[in-house]
């Protein structure tokens, strides 16, 4: 079987491990674990890997959070994966800090990264795993939250976090999104 996980974010040193590219940074991560590197190819960078004779492809969408459906689309379709064994980790304002939930399918939530997905796969019924960045934020100031960087506390439990949303994706790959879901999605 084949998984294609993504990770929302922005490229550029401005957005480096800001709130938005939480996406990024989880990947990243895993990709460490794995002792891979991303190579840029069409749309992003990817890395391709196995973990128990499984083939997984981390893509970070080098088109910007907002026209990330180009990427998810095209890397579909040449690896031929199918909506339900795609894997879309992104930052999500509606939950506490640290949060991290899966979900087999739903709306954008006001995500411009998942709308523009839903848009060119033209389904919304794919896998998504949201990590909870807060909103502790002044009203007008949302964007500047979002594209900001996390305060020393959230720094501290950043990790811990993020190996949790590491386990989840792992998980995903080999079990399924109904047993990570009922595994994970209370922790």
């Amino acid at each position: 079987m084949k998984s294609l996980i993504v990770g929302l974010g922005n490229i550029g040193k401005e957005y480096e491990h800001s709130r938005h590219n939480i996406g990024f940074d989880i990947l990243d991560a895993l990709s460490a674990d794995m002792d891979g590197s991303f190579s840029l190819e069409r749309y992003g960078y990817i890395h391709k890997l196995r973990y128990k004779s499984r083939t997984i492809i981390l893509l970070k969408p080098s088109t910007f959070v907002n026209l990330s459906g180009k990427a998810v689309n095209y890397w579909l379709q040449k690896e031929k994966i199918k909506a339900e064994n795609l894997l879309v980790v992104l930052d999500d304002l509606a939950l506490h800090f640290g949060s991290v939930r899966m979900r087999k399918k739903g709306n954008d939530g006001g995500h411009n990264g998942l709308k523009s997905i839903n848009q060119l796969i033209a389904t919304q019924d794919y896998p998504r795993l949201r990590f909870g960045i807060g909103s502790e934020f002044n009203k007008g100031t949302q964007v500047d939250f979002v594209l900001g960087g996390w305060t020393k506390e959230e720094e501290k439990a950043l990790n811990d976090r993020k190996e949790m949303a590491k386990k989840m994706i792992l998980s995903f790959c080999t079990l399924g999104s109904d047993r990570t879901m009922s595994d994970y999605n209370n922790k």
